[in-house]
């Protein structure tokens, strides 16, 4: 069974950084695709940043574009989101997933999540002004 286990998130200030991991774990197949998604207090989730664990393809939400990176560790078990300049409207949940190539690739689009076949169970950011 494929889990996923985010960590990392906290509170900080507007233009700090904050790297959330996400560990995981069941995968038997060679390709799959991490993606990131978060959802604000009385907003709908949306897609955040994707990246594909065969050949590191990224793919980013417009509101991630230039701030956010994805990467992974040497084994491909521990996926990370490195959030730099952060914003107050960043603040929310933060979910890592496994989702297919289409929600991949679509992930700042709406609707991406859709495409997700595992969830993890969130981790929350807030940033202060």
């Amino acid at each position: 069974e494929v889990q996923l286990v985010e960590s990392g998130g906290g509170l900080v200030q507007a233009g700090d950084s904050l790297r959330l991991s996400c560990e995981t774990s069941g995968f038997t197949s060679g390709g799959y695709f991490i993606g990131w998604f978060r959802q604000a207090p009385g907003k709908e989730r949306e897609g955040v940043a994707c990246i594909s664990s065969t050949d590191g393809s990224d793919y980013y939400a417009f509101a991630a574009a230039g701030r956010f990176s994805l990467s992974s560790d040497k084994a491909k078990t521990i996926w990370y989101l490195q959030m730099d300049s952060l914003k107050p409207e960043d603040t929310g949940t933060y979910y890592c997933a496994a989702v297919n190539f289409l929600g991949c690739r679509d992930v700042g689009w709406k609707g991406s999540d859709g495409y997700v076949r595992y969830w993890g169970k969130g981790t929350q950011v807030i940033v202060s002004s």
